[in-house]
C-alpha cells in the first residue's frame, strides 16, 4: 500500500491533473470516481487504477474480480485526498490511456453532425458542450488548438462520461480543417450577432457543422469570412451574447430536431 504522498507514482498522477503538457507526453490524462472508473475499464484503457482500502471494503465483489485486467495499487486515504483533484474523493482513481479519432472518421456517413470550437477557454464550459453533443447525436467535436484542454480534470469530471462516446479532434490549423470540411460537402454555420437569419430559420445540410466561438469575442474575422452561413441566436433584454455552452446547446439540439424531423 502507498503511504507516502513523495511516492513517484502519486507525484507523477498529481503532474497528470495539473499539466497539460504532462497529459500530451505520456498520452494520457486522469479520472476519478467509480462510474468514470468503470466506465473506463470496461472500455480496456486504464493504465493503471489507485483505491483506497475504505472503497475496497465497500465493494460487492472480491477485490481480485473487481481489478480484474487492471494494474492497480492500494493507497492510504490521505494520500488519495493529496492525490485527488476533488474536495471529497470517491475513493478510486485512475490514468488512462486518451481515445484517438480522425476527421474521416466524423464525416464517413451520408449525415454528418459536427461541433467546431474556436478558441473555448473555460474548461466548464467544453465539459458541459461536450455531454451536450453526445445527449444531440454529434458526430465529433473539432476544437483549435487555443482551445482549453480536453483532459483538464474539471472538463473531465463536467463531462459525466461523455468524453469516453463523442469523436473529438484537435488541430493546429482550424481554418485548414474548415477548408478540408467543405471540400467533403460539409456546411459549415458560424453563429455570430451578425447572421443573416436565425438559427431556426435556416434548413441545415445533410452534413453540416457548427461554429461557437470564443466566450470573450465570439468567433474571428476570418472565421466569418470562411463560414458559408452565419445565423445569430435571438435574444430579449439587454443581453449582448449568452454562455458559450447554452449557444452550442440551442444549435446542436436545432441540428438534432430538423435531422429527427427529417
Amino acid at each position: 500500500m502507498i503511504t507516502n504522498s513523495s511516492n513517484v507514482q502519486i507525484k507523477n498522477l498529481i503532474k497528470l491533473q495539473e499539466k497539460a503538457r504532462t497529459r500530451r507526453e505520456q498520452n494520457a490524462f486522469v479520472v476519478e470516481g467509480k462510474k468514470m472508473f468503470e466506465e473506463a475499464k470496461g472500455l480496456g484503457v486504464v493504465k493503471r487504477a489507485y483505491a483506497t482500502p475504505t472503497y475496497i471494503d465497500g465493494l460487492n465483489v472480491s477485490e481480485q474480480e473487481y481489478f480484474q485486467g487492471v494494474d492497480y495499487e492500494i493507497i492510504d486515504e490521505k494520500v488519495m485526498k493529496d492525490a485527488s483533484d476533488t474536495m471529497t474523493p470517491q475513493g478510486i482513481l485512475a490514468i488512462v490511456e486518451k481515445p484517438s479519432y480522425t476527421l474521416e472518421q466524423m464525416v464517413s456517413g451520408e449525415t454528418a453532425s459536427l461541433l467546431l470550437l474556436e478558441d473555448l477557454r473555460d474548461p466548464g464550459n467544453l465539459g458541459t458542450i461536450i455531454r451536450t453533443a453526445e445527449g444531440a447525436g454529434i458526430d465529433g467535436v473539432i476544437m483549435s488548438k487555443e482551445t482549453v484542454d480536453l483532459f483538464n480534470p474539471k472538463v473531465v469530471r463536467s463531462t459525466m462520461g461523455s468524453i469516453f462516446r463523442v469523436p473529438f479532434l484537435y488541430t493546429d490549423d482550424f481554418y485548414e480543417v474548415v477548408s478540408q470540411l467543405k471540400e467533403k460537402s460539409v456546411s459549415v454555420v458560424a453563429t455570430d450577432l451578425q447572421g443573416k437569419n436565425s438559427y431556426d430559420g435556416e434548413v441545415y445540410e445533410k452534413k453540416t457543422a457548427i461554429v461557437i466561438g470564443n466566450e470573450a469575442n465570439g468567433i474571428s474575422e476570418k472565421m466569418r469570412e470562411s463560414a458559408d452561413v452565419l445565423v445569430r441566436i435571438p435574444m430579449e433584454g439587454k443581453l449582448e451574447s449568452l454562455n458559450a455552452s447554452v449557444a452550442a446547446g440551442i444549435m446542436m439540439y436545432e441540428l438534432y430536431r430538423q435531422r429527427r424531423n427529417g
